[in-house]
């Protein structure tokens, strides 16, 4: 499902069956080694480049009141990040899943955008604004 904003995939993490954990694995986008000269303009543009995941965090969606207080609290870090991924896991019997049940799937998640394998995760420019990738 393509969210229009961040306040959609919210508010749908709130309606569902089961309490939510969010996922949100921070990425930056980098040149690769030895870029082409189409490369570096499609990177440039902010249109290209290889994606380096430098930042997670797991948290429930009423720990995330808007995507501004998100990017601000990234910020605290240092880290600088470009996009942000964000994927969500279901609970059981009416209890989110814990800090500790979601280690291995944001490791999976960091894998996955390593690989490339991004099409199953929402994604947001550092504005909030949904990223599609073609």
């Amino acid at each position: 499902m393509m969210m229009n904003d961040f306040q959609q995939l919210l508010q749908a993490a709130g309606e569902q069956a089961e309490p939510q954990r969010l996922l949100f694995v921070f990425a930056r986008a980098d040149l690769p080694e030895s870029p082409t000269d189409d490369q570096r303009d499609r990177h440039d543009r902010r249109e290209g480049g290889t994606l380096s995941p430098v930042l997670c965090v797991d948290k429930l969606p009423a720990e995330v009141p808007s995507f501004q207080a998100l990017a601000i609290e990234s910020s605290t870090t240092g880290v600088e990040w470009d996009m942000v991924f964000v994927a969500a896991m279901d609970g059981r019997a009416g209890y989110a899943p814990t800090t500790d049940e979601a280690t291995r799937p944001l490791r999976l998640m960091v894998n996955a955008i390593n690989d490339g394998q991004i099409g199953r995760f929402a994604a947001f420019d550092r504005s909030g604004e949904p990223i599609q990738f073609y």
